[in-house]
């Protein structure tokens, strides 16, 4: 993934593709987000599993280890890793759903400059992106979304993808007491296929990141 997210439905639609049917704590609010030009590092929305059942919250797009200040916080984690390195460990056992619209990637097609592309589920539904993170309260709180190797189509707009799960497989993930080793095998072989997807180009203006508009996800002529 190239690093930009679009959520622009609102957090009830989210929700209602995950299929959970009891309450839900909502912490962001009834109105859509309107968000089509994501960065790293700023607020995405998340929901996840607590004591008191499902939530949602805003949290960073983005976490490091308070340790790794070295680096940039990574947005993303490779799934054949996260379990088992020591980057991600303290994260590895939070797991969180991040439903997005869609996301972006650029493509070099021999231009001046590379082409953005923008991916979304062809059956029009929000993407269940597996992610992990630190949701603690405190300013080190973010999440990582896990990503695999392209397959199919998606391999010419880039190599890397985000774990997109069913909504069946994403309540299992989310809840409480899966063991560590299912998870993994969960997010390693059943991530939703390429035909799934779909994808075209967009405008460059995508690029800005101050640009938040609906004509981003347009296709070109």
């Amino acid at each position: 993934m190239c690093g930009r997210l679009s959520q622009y439905r609102g957090v009830h639609d989210f929700v209602a593709t995950l299929s959970l049917p009891e309450a839900w704590r909502n912490n962001i609010g009834d109105q859509p987000l309107g968000q089509y030009n994501i960065a790293p590092t700023t607020p995405v929305a998340v929901l996840r599993m607590d004591a008191a059942g499902l939530r949602a919250d805003l949290v960073k797009w983005g976490w490091r280890p308070h340790w790794a200040t070295d680096r940039a916080a990574p947005i993303n984690a490779r799934v054949e890793k996260v379990a088992h390195g020591p980057f991600f460990r303290a994260i590895w056992p939070y797991r969180a759903i991040t439903p997005v619209d869609g996301w972006y990637e650029w493509v070099d097609e021999g231009g001046p400059r590379k082409q953005p592309y923008f991916i979304r589920r062809r059956d029009g539904r929000p993407a269940l992106c597996a992610s992990i993170g630190q949701f603690i309260g405190n300013a080190g709180d973010g999440c990582v979304i896990i990503t695999a190797d392209a397959q199919g189509g998606l391999v010419d707009v880039h190599d890397r993808r985000p774990v997109v799960l069913s909504p069946q497989l994403a309540r299992a993930w989310i809840a409480a007491g899966l063991p560590s080793a299912q998870a993994e095998q969960l997010v390693l072989n059943l991530g939703e296929p390429a035909d799934c997807f779909e994808w075209f180009r967009v405008s460059a203006a995508v690029g800005n990141v101050r640009n938040q508009g609906a004509e981003l996800i347009d296709p070109l002529p």
